[in-house]
């Protein structure tokens, strides 16, 4: 069924182009009001203008930036209810061909963004009672990409870091999930664009990638890396469990017991 967002605030970080255009369009056409935050601030207007919300120039790796976005959706609409952290870049170079100010830019954008966004935008759910959130990453997040190692390790750090926050954010009543999808036709592909097409590699258009955010916002889910890879139904990616520590028996330690006799009697009381 259609997603229905009537009388809900909805930000999108990244919010002018690629999949935060086509979720934002989303969002206002299940009837949410919409902020674009984006640093094109151009372009995030015209669209805002298009879907009948606002906008603002957003740097998202600065976090007054982020807690100014959340604050004109606040004076604005009243309130946020549904926050997509989706601003992104691709870094472009290996460790042998390193370039610092790629990486601080890279790691400013698709790290530091989706950590200032959950500062700034997390007060606000819990002042509306609650909220989603979902933080997109990429299967980069999920597999290794030698080509572009320094995005995929940014995006696994999103990926952990809404696994790590979902437990709290649900007892307040916030749900935080990440998208994890493959190659989409956005922007953001950049060089690797022309080898992708080199070996017909099939890419998502964004319309996909925008079905699986709504999907993440019908279901239940928190804490959850969504995986979207071209013909498969978006689901959320199964990961193994991490092993306990080995914690030996007291029948295997004699000399523990005998240290501590009346502590072991009263355990056993």
């Amino acid at each position: 069924m259609p997603m229905d967002l009537t009388g809900q605030v909805a930000l999108v970080t990244g919010g002018a182009s690629g999949i935060g255009a086509g979720t934002a369009r989303m969002f206002a056409a299940a009837g949410a009001q919409v902020v674009v935050a984006d640093v094109d601030e151009t372009s995030a207007h015209v669209l805002a203008e298009e879907i009948g919300g606002t906008a603002l120039r957003c740097d998202v790796g600065v976090l007054a930036d982020n807690h100014a976005a959340v604050s004109l959706a606040e004076k604005t609409y009243g309130g946020l209810d549904v926050l997509m952290l989706n601003a992104g870049v691709n870094s472009g170079f290996t460790l042998d061909d390193f370039d610092e100010a790629g990486y601080r830019r890279a790691m400013g954008v698709n790290l530091d963004g989706v950590v200032f966004g959950l500062v700034a935008g997390v007060p606000a759910l819990r002042r509306c009672g609650g909220g989603r959130i979902v933080a997109v990453a990429s299967l980069a997040g999920l597999a290794p990409v030698p080509e572009d190692p320094v995005y995929a390790a940014n995006k696994a750090a999103v990926v952990n870091l809404v696994r790590s926050v979902a437990p709290d954010l649900h007892a307040d009543g916030i749900s935080v999930n990440a998208l994890c999808p493959g190659y989409t036709d956005t922007a953001i592909l950049g060089r690797f664009r022309a080898g992708l097409e080199a070996v017909n590699w099939p890419l998502m258009a964004v319309e996909d990638v925008v079905a699986a955010v709504s999907s993440i916002l019908a279901s239940d889910a928190t804490g959850e890396a969504w995986l979207v890879q071209s013909g498969h139904e978006p689901q959320p990616y199964r990961f193994r469990g991490v092993p306990g520590p080995k914690v030996p028996s007291l029948a295997s330690s004699p000399s523990r017991i005998s240290e501590s006799p009346k502590s072991n009697s009263s355990a056993k009381s």
